[in-house]
C-alpha cells in the first residue's frame, strides 16, 4: 500500500508538503519560501514512554545541515506524526525566506504545524483532499 497527499499554504509565503504513506512508515518532505532545499532530515521510531508505558514517546535521530535550522521544525513535526500514526517518519525539510523576522518565521512555523495537522486530520477521516490554504 502506497499513499500520497499533497498539502499547501501560501501564508506567510508558498510551503508544499508531500506525504508518502506505506504500510510500514511515512515520508514527508516540507519544502518552500524563496529557496527550497534540504535543510534538516529527522527520522522518528515510536516507542513506549520510558515515564509511563501507556503513552507513545520517540526516539528521533536529526541530520541538519550545516548552517540551517530546519531541525528545530523537522524534528516535533516529525515526532508528532510517529507518536500520532505510532509508525516510523521520515521528515525532510527545506524553507527559506530572505530576510526573514522573528514574525515571518513564527508564522513559518504555525503553517507548518497546520499543515501537518491536516495531514493528520485526514488520516483519521479518511478524506484524502488536497489542501490549498
Amino acid at each position: 500500500m502506497i499513499e500520497t497527499f499533497t498539502f499547501c499554504s501560501d501564508t506567510p509565503c508558498q510551503i508544499h508538503m508531500l506525504v508518502t504513506r506505506t504500510a510500514q512508515g511515512v515520508i514527508v518532505q516540507m519544502l518552500g519560501g524563496d529557496e527550497p532545499h534540504i535543510g534538516a532530515t529527522v527520522i522518528s521510531h515510536p516507542r513506549p514512554s520510558l515515564a509511563d508505558q501507556t503513552l507513545t514517546s520517540c526516539n528521533s535521530i536529526v541530520i541538519p545541515e550545516l548552517g540551517h535550522k530546519e531541525d528545530e521544525l523537522a524534528k516535533p513535526l516529525a515526532e508528532k506524526i510517529a507518536t500520532t500514526l505510532n509508525c516510523p517518519v521520515v521528515f525532510v525539510a527545506g524553507i527559506h525566506v530572505h530576510n526573514a523576522c522573528p514574525a515571518t518565521i513564527s508564522r513559518i512555523i504555525q503553517s507548518c504545524q497546520r499543515l501537518v495537522d491536516e495531514f493528520l486530520a485526514s488520516v483519521k477521516t479518511g478524506n484524502r483532499t488536497e489542501s490549498n490554504k
